[in-house]
């Protein structure tokens, strides 16, 4: 196979596919990938949309997701289970299974898995790092995957958009602000504030649950009044003192999920991901 390489100032076409990647007794869950159009092999990323844990779409992150697709790289963004039906960690559990599958099946999309990443915006942020700083807990990977070539659920790096990277201290700000759609947002996938602590990424950094550090990348508006400034940073100090390598990009004055939109700030945290992305193949 030839080696993956990626050069971010490339421009390709790309396919839009939708297919089923997951399916759960009655309900089944999408995937929509967009593909370069090119001979690869292409590094291989996995996006986990945001929704406070209660809705969102495998489409929301199109803006980004097509953007560096047409800059060489193979993305997979997936559905998954929500609440309330679905509580904490349902969603990991279907983030680690989508990984191994997205591993499994990147090759036939001209994707190459050994440069493998991980991208979630907002809560999805949260998912996506607790599914790679934990890719082997036996509370996410109850899924079993069946295949001739099972593939591990690890991910060589994470980029977070927005990212709930605390989950309780998150909770504490909404209850503070009287936020209560946030407010709601935790207590109806979490449950209560110990699982709340227990499910953060900032707890189990702290508490060296973790197994694996993965190089990050953090992209965050100051004026987000969804996750305040407050926990990115905790986030990043508390990352680097654990030998993890971690970079935060502060846009001046941009939104909550800003990314997700035709913006100049958008595609200026778009290029940085892109070199981000460029330095781990």
């Amino acid at each position: 196979m030839p080696t993956t390489t990626y050069d971010p100032q490339k421009k390709y076409s790309v396919n839009i596919i939708d297919k089923v990647y997951l399916e759960d007794g009655e309900d089944s869950f999408g995937v929509r990938i967009y593909q370069p159009e090119g001979t690869g092999p292409f590094p291989v990323l996995l996006d986990v949309h945001g929704g406070a844990w209660q809705g969102g779409s495998n489409t929301d992150g199109e803006y980004f997701d097509k953007k560096l697709a047409q800059s060489g790289v193979l993305v997979a963004a997936i559905d998954f289970r929500v609440a309330p039906q679905h509580p904490y960690p349902a969603q990991v559990v279907d983030v680690n299974y989508g990984v191994r599958w997205w591993k499994s099946e990147c090759a036939s999309f001209k994707g190459d898995a050994s440069s493998f990443g991980l991208l979630g915006i907002s809560s999805g942020g949260h998912t996506a790092m607790l599914a790679a700083l934990s890719p082997d807990n036996s509370e996410y990977t109850e899924r079993v995957f069946h295949t001739n070539n099972p593939a591990d659920a690890s991910a060589d790096y994470y980029i977070g958009i927005s990212a709930v990277l605390d989950s309780h201290a998150r909770y504490l700000y909404a209850k503070d602000a009287g936020m209560e759609h946030l407010i709601k947002g935790s207590v109806t996938y979490f449950g209560d504030e110990e699982i709340m602590k227990l499910g953060s990424p900032q707890f189990i950094l702290e508490s060296e649950t973790y197994t694996k550090l993965p190089t990050a990348l953090l992209i965050h508006g100051s004026a987000d009044a969804n996750v305040p400034n407050h926990i990115p940073q905790n986030f990043e100090s508390e990352y680097k003192s654990k030998g993890g390598e971690i970079e935060l990009a502060v846009f001046d004055g941009m939104y909550h999920s800003f990314v997700r939109y035709p913006e100049p700030e958008s595609d200026e945290a778009i290029e940085i991901m892109k070199n981000f992305i460029s330095k781990q193949v």
